[in-house]
């Protein structure tokens, strides 16, 4: 079985749009805000309020909710395709949140900001997480055929 680009999903100019704005906020979070864009770290201070740290945080987390719901104003929301059911999606969200405390962050957290600042602990996090997902992908699709 081979590997092959679906030409008609490949998207550069959208995807490099998408990323230049990821990183303009989280860069404008760091300056302006002295916070780091790790979406477990902002929603996980959320669950444990600090006085004074809760307004910026619900302003995150509307954006990305809200955003979704602005971009279906002028174009529709293109149809997912999720290959999973119900008990490996709660699963694979379950060990995503325990990785995210292990690991003291997320993708967001270490992967965009950690290595845009070149710290060496998320540069080791951003290798574990992507390792762990080639591993689970072979596992999954070539040894247990799902």
């Amino acid at each position: 079985m081979g590997m092959s680009i679906d030409w008609t999903a490949f998207t550069p100019w959208a995807s490099l749009a998408g990323g230049m704005l990821i990183g303009i906020a989280a860069g404008m979070l760091i300056l302006l805000n002295g916070r780091i864009a790790g979406i477990s770290g902002v929603l996980g201070g959320l669950l444990r309020p600090a006085r004074g740290d809760v307004s910026w945080r619900l302003a995150f987390i509307a954006g990305l909710l809200g955003a979704p719901l602005v971009y279906a104003l002028a174009t529709a929301l293109p149809r997912p395709q999720i290959d999973a059911g119900y008990v490996e999606l709660v699963l694979a969200g379950l060990l995503v949140g325990t990785g995210t405390r292990y690991g003291s962050g997320c993708t967001s957290g270490h992967g965009v900001c950690g290595v845009s600042r070149l710290s060496p602990r998320s540069l080791v996090a951003t290798a574990a997480f992507m390792a762990s997902g080639f591993v689970t992908v072979f596992v999954v699709r070539h040894m247990i055929g799902l």
